[in-house]
C-alpha cells in the first residue's frame, strides 16, 4: 500500500506529464478496442444481412442445359432435412417508372420465399400461390425502391416497367417490404439501389426460360448440413447426373474468417501504438528517477531496501498503465455504443479481445517500467545524495 500511495503521489506531482502519458496509453487501447468492436459488429451485421437475403442453408445448382423441374423442387421440399425450399432466379434489371430509370436486383421467387428470404411486409401483401401458377405480372418492391421512384413508402397499386429480354413489361406492385440487405445496399451505393421480387414463373415465361437452375433450401434446426447435402444430391442426381450442392453457411464462415483476419491485422497495427505508449512510460520513468535521485538516496540511507525502491517505481508504471487502459476501454465502449445507436444496430463486444488488449497494455507498460525501476534500485546512497 505504501508503494501505491507513493506512486499516486508521484503521478499527482507531475500532473501534465502524467496525463500525457496516460492519454498516450488510452489512445492505443482505444484504437485496438474500437477495431475489435467494429470487427464484431461487422461480422454480426454481415451474418444478419446474409440471413435476411436467404444466404443460408443449401444452394442447389443444376446445369443450364438440364434445369430443374417442379417435380424436383417438390422432392427437395419433401426431403427429411429440409424445412423450406424455393426456386431462385436472380438477375440485374433496368426498372422504369414515372420517367425515371434505375438498376435493381430482380429476384424470381415462389410464394413461400418470405419464410427463407425473411421479407418484412410494410404495405400491401405478399405474392399468392395462385399468382405463381398463373404467371401473374405482379411484384413486391422494397422501401428504398419506393422512395427512389415515388418519394414515399406505400406505392401499392402502382405499375413499374421491367426491362426483360429487350422489352419493357408492366408489373403491378402488390406489396412493399422493408429494405433487405441494407448493409449491402449501402456498400454498393448507386450500382444496386433496390430489390424487386416477382413470381419466378412469370420471369421464366417472359425471358423464355421456363425452368430454373437454382434452389435454395432452408434446413431444419437439428439437421446435419453435410448429411442434408448428400441426401439432396442423391435425390436429384438420378438421370440428370451430377449436381452441385453448396453449403452457404460454410461460405458465411469463410467470410467471417476473412473479416476476423482483417480485424486481427488492423489490431496488430493498432497495437504498435501500445508499444509506443510503453516507450513513453519508460521515458517518463527514467526522467522521474533522475529527478528523484536525492529522494532515493535519503530513503536508502534510512533503511529502504532495493526491493522497496524497485516496487515503488514498478507500481508507478503499473498505475499509469492501469489508468490509461481503463480510460481507453471505457471511451471505446462509449464511442462504440454511441455509434451503434446512431446506426440503429446492436453493439457487439468480444470480452476476451478487450481483456487481452487491457492485459497487453498493462503488461507492456509495466515491462517498460522495469528498466527505470532497476536503475533506481541500483543507486548507491552516497552517489544519490551527492546529486544536485
Amino acid at each position: 500500500m505504501d508503494s501505491v500511495r507513493n506512486g499516486l503521489r508521484s503521478i499527482a506531482r507531475k500532473k501534465l506529464r502524467s496525463m500525457l502519458t496516460i492519454f498516450g496509453i488510452a489512445i492505443g487501447v482505444l484504437s485496438v478496442s474500437l477495431i475489435s468492436m467494429i470487427g464484431e459488429v461487422g461480422k454480426s451485421q454481415l451474418n444478419a444481412e446474409l440471413d435476411s437475403m436467404g444466404i443460408g442453408g443449401l444452394y442447389v445448382r443444376a446445369g443450364e442445359e438440364t434445369p430443374f423441374t417442379r417435380r424436383e423442387l417438390a422432392a427437395v421440399q419433401a426431403n427429411e432435412h429440409v424445412s423450406q425450399a424455393t426456386p431462385l432466379m436472380t438477375s440485374y434489371a433496368t426498372i422504369s417508372s414515372r420517367g425515371v430509370q434505375s438498376k435493381a436486383v430482380l429476384w424470381g421467387i415462389d410464394a413461400n420465399a418470405e419464410d427463407i428470404v425473411s421479407l418484412k411486409l410494410l404495405h400491401g401483401r405478399m405474392i399468392h400461390p395462385s399468382e405463381v401458377s398463373s404467371r401473374a405480372q405482379v411484384c413486391i418492391v422494397d422501401e428504398s425502391f419506393a422512395q427512389l421512384f415515388y418519394k414515399r413508402s406505400n406505392i401499392v397499386g402502382k405499375t413499374v416497367q421491367i426491362l426483360i429480354d429487350g422489352r419493357y413489361e408492366p408489373f403491378e406492385v402488390v406489396g412493399v417490404v422493408a429494405s433487405g440487405g441494407n448493409l449491402l445496399q449501402g456498400l454498393m451505393g448507386d450500382v444496386v439501389p433496390a430489390f424487386l421480387y416477382a413470381p419466378f414463373t412469370t420471369l421464366g415465361q417472359l425471358s423464355h426460360k421456363e425452368a430454373f437452375s437454382q434452389i435454395v433450401a432452408k434446413l431444419k434446426p437439428e439437421a446435419d448440413e453435410a448429411a442434408a447435402a448428400s441426401s439432396i444430391a442423391s435425390d436429384l442426381s438420378g438421370e440428370r447426373g451430377r449436381i452441385q450442392v453448396d453449403n452457404l453457411n460454410q461460405q458465411k464462415e469463410r467470410l467471417n474468417g476473412v473479416l476476423s483476419l482483417v480485424t486481427l491485422i488492423l489490431s496488430v497495427i493498432g497495437g504498435i501504438s501500445l508499444l509506443v505508449a510503453g516507450l513513453s512510460i519508460m521515458t517518463v520513468m527514467l526522467v522521474t528517477v533522475h529527478e528523484r535521485t536525492r529522494e532515493i538516496g535519503i530513503k536508502k540511507s534510512i533503511g529502504a531496501s532495493r526491493r522497496i525502491i524497485l516496487m515503488e517505481f514498478l507500481t508507478e508504471a503499473l498505475l499509469l498503465s492501469v489508468l490509461g487502459c481503463t480510460i481507453g476501454i471505457g471511451t471505446a465502449l462509449m464511442l462504440g455504443a454511441a455509434g451503434c445507436w446512431l446506426l440503429g444496430i446492436p453493439l457487439e463486444v468480444n470480452p476476451s479481445a478487450l481483456l487481452f488488449c487491457g492485459m497487453f497494455s498493462i503488461g507492456a507498460g509495466t515491462l517498460f517500467g522495469v528498466y527505470p525501476a532497476v536503475q533506481a534500485a541500483r543507486l548507491k546512497p552516497v552517489d544519490a545524495l551527492r546529486c544536485d
